[in-house]
């Protein structure tokens, strides 16, 4: 850690200090946005306000290559650099954006309200990945396949992933059209029409630094620098086209509907002060998924919890309902194992490449981390009455997440949303 990290630390960006902000100058994270008529660019979350760093290095406030790639149209460039770069880069935001630093007199030309903003995909996304790594997700799932049995064979020895859909992750806020699909009814009949069991799935989403030439492994001492930050990932799921497509090669068509991630990347630097140690498992993993390191600051302690807001709730202006509390550092696998795992074969991770966490359950209900999971025992009942076993036509799922620690100052991820939108009518 280092200055950047502070606690005391504040920032001439008044909204910056409010207690409870997503993005004090502790955080600052990326992402590209725009406003009406103008082309998007890069920009850093300080507070209620937005740093455009193309103004910032027109007012010669910012320079040098990092700063450069980072104002351009998406973060690729950035990533591409590697952490070393983002870092650097960071810390020189941090001194601009901090209490008695000159730039307080630009403000008016360096800084955009985010009510002034549209935010776009953080980056080009050319390989999405998605892993499912929480143990209690694994579990409450299985049992319903095999009760003796309830985790896939591998899932304790690695961590189990699959090639999702990179075409069509989509940045927070766009509605998810509901699909059609082919699925068997409980009478044996198969159909074909749109789905009837939509889902959110909570996850974190891992954004990839610097790049290793196809045929070279990523090793757990690599995978760190490989880590350029993270988000919130929904990876929307229609259960019933996907119990059926499943075996024996995975999901397909239930996946590759649509993924939502939140707009601001917060990077692995600002995340440092909320390292802990990773959970011991059993049997201990092989060495080539194994550190010192990860051992001892590879989890991450990053509290994640789900909304629903109904076309009801909406109209009557009631408050998002809490469908789930949970944490990431109790996840089975950490971060920078599973960026290992899918390096171990020489894959070629790009900069900008996307990792989904898996669902990021834990093991109390309260935890439960999609309605596959919550609606085990009967359909949830929100507090205005309305009850839900699946999405339906309307509802609003949203994200948010905070990391916390002691001694630190909170910081979080912002928003993910996604509306489910009516199907469109078939044939088109």
């Amino acid at each position: 850690m280092d200055a950047t990290h502070d606690p005391g630390l504040k920032s001439w960006v008044a909204s910056a200090n409010q207690p409870g902000q997503d993005f004090p100058i502790q955080n600052l994270p990326f992402g590209i946005f725009s406003r009406a008529g103008e082309a998007p660019r890069g920009g850093v979350a300080i507070g209620e306000m937005i740093l455009d760093l193309r103004a910032a290095i027109s007012a010669e406030l910012l320079s040098g290559a990092a700063a450069d790639v980072a104002a351009g149209p998406s973060l690729n460039g950035l990533m591409a650099m590697g952490r070393g770069a983002s870092a650097r880069l960071r810390a020189q935001i941090s001194a601009l954006l901090a209490a008695g630093s000159s730039a307080e007199a630009m403000a008016a030309r360096i800084l955009v309200p985010m009510r002034d903003a549209r935010m776009h995909l953080p980056a080009t996304v050319a390989n999405f990945s998605d892993f499912m790594a929480s143990y209690d997700h694994c579990a409450r799932l299985g049992v319903r396949r095999d009760p003796k049995n309830p985790l896939p064979q591998a899932f304790r020895h690695l961590p189990v992933a699959y090639h999702s859909r990179a075409s069509s992750v989509r940045v927070s806020g766009e509605d998810v059209i509901r699909p059609h699909g082919q699925w068997a009814r409980s009478d044996g009949e198969v159909r074909f029409g749109p789905s009837d069991a939509m889902d959110y799935e909570l996850e974190l989403a891992i954004w990839i630094a610097g790049e290793n030439a196809l045929g070279t492994p990523i090793t757990m001492a690599d995978a760190p620098q490989r880590i350029f930050g993270f988000g919130l990932l929904n990876d929307w799921s229609a259960r019933d086209i996907q119990r059926w497509e499943m075996p024996p090669l995975g999901p397909f068509l239930a996946k590759s509907i649509s993924t939502s991630v939140s707009p601001w990347v917060v990077t692995a630097e600002a995340l440092e002060p909320f390292a802990q140690a990773a959970p011991a498992i059993a049997p201990p993993p092989l060495p080539y998924l194994d550190s010192a390191w990860n051992r001892a600051a590879g989890a991450l302690g990053i509290r994640m919890q789900a909304f629903l807001v109904t076309a009801k709730m909406r109209a009557e202006g009631a408050a998002p309902a809490l469908l789930t509390d949970t944490e990431f550092a109790r996840m089975y696998w950490t971060a920078a194992q599973m960026v290992a795992h899918h390096g171990t074969n020489g894959c070629n991770l790009l900069p900008g490449d996307l990792l989904g966490s898996g669902t990021v359950s834990g093991p109390e209900d309260t935890a439960a981390a999609c309605l596959a999971e919550l609606g085990l025992t009967g359909p949830i009942t929100l507090p205005n009455g309305e009850t839900r076993r699946w999405l339906q036509d309307g509802d609003e799922v949203i994200f948010r997440a905070r990391a916390e620690a002691p001694g630190a100052v909170s910081i979080g991820f912002g928003e993910c949303r996604g509306a489910i939108a009516p199907a469109i009518a078939w044939p088109v």
